[in-house]
């Protein structure tokens, strides 16, 4: 547990940067990934051994690992929320649709926190805060344009990347009510690792008859997504949460989305239409109504 400011520090802005970057790239590379491992084996496996590996590290530097009584259900909470509701959500949305747009529905969670820090935290709802969540709605709707013609993959792929960033906005708030008097580095091994247990269950009873050699390419982006995108990333990520508020750990939504749409442009060869930086843009503006201070 660290202590919350209402500014994040020097070490703060570093830790956003960097969870920018990592997170951001990390889009295109699920999808490289997906095309050799099945999505609950590629996620499990990854909050397991990256539960596994934060655990180590918080051990190295003599943290303790045993939950603090009372606990554990609330530990429960927020692993369904943080890291199952998103992790599964998220990997077939991925899965469905282009890096890209996948990451600029993902990150409305911002939008979603705010509407659950209104209701869970007594945060107050003030007219740039409207503003926000209308131009944030509005940018869903220009990502689900090209999307409404289609009766497949693409549709199903909005809705999971929506309920994926509406779990997660969930999770953030938790987290903050919470309160959890426990080191950020245990606290982010805990609730990877309760996370692990379901969705390698769901893994063994679902996708064992899918389990194929993996080729180099998924490997390299297996094993960034085990160190950086969970290892790193969630710690961080959980780090800035616990200490700021809400609104000012959501910054890094600002940045995430848009080098997800780069890096699948890099990485893939995707080229995003006219609705993917209209929507892109309705969302960042969304975002920054919602989180820049106002000028006095």
């Amino acid at each position: 547990m660290t202590e919350e400011r209402a500014q994040l520090s020097r070490f703060g802005l570093l830790l956003l940067a960097l969870l920018a970057l990592g997170w951001g790239l990390n889009w295109p590379i699920m999808k490289i990934v997906l095309r050799d491992m099945p999505p609950l084996t590629f996620r499990g496996s990854c909050l397991l051994l990256g539960g596994l590996g934060v655990m180590l590290i918080g051990r190295l530097d003599g943290q303790p690992w045993r939950i603090p009584p009372g606990a554990f259900g609330k530990l429960l909470l927020l692993s369904a929320t943080n890291m199952i509701g998103w992790n599964v959500l998220m990997i077939y949305g991925v899965g469905l649709m282009p890096s890209g747009r996948a990451a600029l529905l993902g990150y409305t969670m911002p939008l979603w926190s705010l509407a659950f820090s209104v209701w869970l935290l007594g945060e107050r709802l003030n007219s740039r805060r409207v503003a926000g969540l209308v131009l944030g709605l509005a940018g869903v709707a220009a990502l689900m344009g090209s999307s409404l013609g289609q009766l497949g993959a693409a549709p199903l792929g909005v809705l999971c990347m929506l309920g994926a960033a509406m779990t997660w906005g969930l999770g953030v708030v938790l987290l903050k009510r919470f309160a959890l008097q426990m080191p950020t580095t245990q606290l982010t091994a805990w609730i990877m690792l309760i996370g692990s247990v379901p969705i390698g269950a769901a893994a063994v009873l679902f996708e064992s008859g899918d389990w194929r050699a993996v080729g180099l390419g998924p490997a390299l982006g297996f094993f960034y997504n085990l160190t950086v995108a969970f290892m790193f990333c969630y710690w961080a990520w959980n780090r800035i949460v616990l200490m700021v508020p809400v609104a000012v750990s959501s910054l890094s939504a600002l940045v995430t989305p848009v080098i997800g749409v780069l890096g699948g442009m890099w990485l893939l060869g995707e080229q995003p239409g006219w609705s993917e930086f209209f929507g892109a843009m309705l969302i960042l503006g969304a975002l920054a109504t919602v989180l820049l201070p106002q000028r006095k």
